[in-house]
């Protein structure tokens, strides 16, 4: 189970991770400086205790590596906790190593600088109230380099340019860690501002649908009875009229739309609660989509389009929900409103996903079609003739079932309607189940 997947849960738990991370850095880099001291310079410290000193951090760190591979929730004082950890630690080292005089006190600004970042005000001033208390400490209370047997001269020359040396590297480590650690706290608050935005999207397109329902639900109601009407009328009249073939087609397919047209007021109900899709059964992708293009012949009669099929059997199976069947429906709707002679259907599908293609001849995307396309009632039909919901729809219900859809203009003229769909399962699961 790797530690990198498991803390992507909370920004908190990903705050926890950079510090672990940033205190191997330290750890390292402590040991590497203690260890240049001791090899080269060859001064006689307190090497028991500081070699106890590092230990124990190392420890503690292997302690909130166990501790991040669990998914508790890190609390602001368990995270103040830990960085008291390295304010003790830090003091200790400083406190065998000349104190308040050993250039990398500065370090003192890396967790104070840390609390103001992650945790609030009164973190902030506790963490102050502290580093400022062991620096004021360790000007007294400290173990003093030793002298070494040069003149005095040379020895002050030589401590002046260790201690010069020690504040430059002191400075290049805050640098970059702090940087570092910053540009990260950057990242993880970018990435929760836009996962924050795609909510607060997500949010208000669930409160347009819902409004949207509810005006299907009224809608529904007030439609009943006057399509019931127009049933009962145009049943008499296709008994009544002369034996005339095409007036007689003619009332069969408007009695046809009619049907249609209760059929829909019959699910609209019945398909309000329908919020998950589990609630679809599965079906091959290719009679998913025949089913759909059937349905849309006997609603658009007069459309001329040509279906395609670019991949071999057996299809993979699709979750079918009406509102998945209706969303790609309003997508071949929007398609023969633009087109001019021909709408042009090609499918295409592999174990992961289904592709469908929508190619219309007409005059293509405008500029503020193209800018404001899929918004709620924007359209630029006539009026009476759309309601600037249909390409929304269809765009909504299709990103709930981990699908999206993408619409451009095509080089040749007319526009390009791509929807991919995730599949539910491969025909070889099927074929077994």
């Amino acid at each position: 189970m790797s530690i990198f997947s498991i803390l992507h849960q909370s920004p908190s738990g990903k705050n926890l991770l950079r510090l672990f991370q940033l205190r191997i850095i330290a750890i390292f880099f402590q040991i590497v400086i203690f260890w240049v001291v001791y090899q080269f310079i060859e001064l006689e410290l307190p090497w028991l205790e500081i070699t106890l000193t590092i230990a124990i951090l190392a420890v503690l760190n292997f302690f909130t590596w166990i501790r991040l591979r669990y998914p508790w929730p890190v609390t602001h004082p368990e995270f103040f906790i830990q960085l008291l950890i390295d304010v003790v630690g830090l003091a200790a080292l400083l406190y065998f190593s000349g104190g308040s005089t050993n250039p990398f006190i500065s370090l003192y600004l890396l967790p104070l600088t840390i609390t103001a970042i992650v945790l609030p005000w009164y973190y902030t001033w506790s963490m102050a109230v502290i580093t400022i208390s062991c620096y004021t400490l360790l000007l007294f209370k400290y173990i003093p380099f030793p002298h070494d047997h040069l003149d005095d001269h040379s020895r002050h020359m030589f401590e002046f340019s260790l201690h010069i040396a020690g504040m430059w590297l002191t400075f290049v480590l805050s640098t970059l860690l702090i940087t570092s650690f910053i540009a990260r706290m950057n990242a993880s608050i970018r990435e929760r501002d836009n996962e924050l935005s795609r909510s607060r999207e997500r949010a208000l397109q669930n409160e347009q649908i819902i409004a949207l329902g509810t005006l299907a639900a009224g809608a529904a109601h007030e439609l009943g009875t006057p399509l019931s009407t127009m049933a009962i009328i145009t049943g008499e009249m296709h008994r009544e009229v002369p034996e005339d073939p095409e007036l007689q087609n003619n009332i069969q397919i408007l009695r046809d739309q009619i049907a249609h047209c209760k059929q829909i007021l019959t699910h609209l109900l019945a398909d309000a609660g329908q919020s998950r899709v589990e609630a679809g059964s599965g079906q091959p992708a290719d009679v998913f989509l025949q089913q759909i293009i059937d349905k849309w012949q006997l609603i658009r009669p007069s459309v001329k389009f040509i279906y395609q099929c670019k991949s071999t059997q057996p299809a993979p199976v699709i979750m079918n929900t009406h509102l998945l069947s209706q969303s790609i429906l309003n997508l071949l709707n929007n398609a023969a409103d633009a087109s001019t002679e021909l709408v042009t259907i090609f499918s295409q599908w592999n174990e992961k996903q289904l592709h469908l293609t929508i190619l219309d001849d007409g005059t293509g995307l405008d500029t503020e079609t193209a800018e404001h396309a899929g918004e709620p009632f924007f359209t630029r039909k006539g009026p009476g003739q759309g309601f600037g919901i249909g390409l929304f729809l269809a765009n909504t219900n299709i990103e709930r079932f981990g699908g999206n859809i993408r619409l451009f203009n095509r080089p040749e003229g007319g526009a390009c309607t791509q929807v991919t769909i995730p599949v539910a399962y491969k025909a070889a699961d099927n074929a077994q189940s």
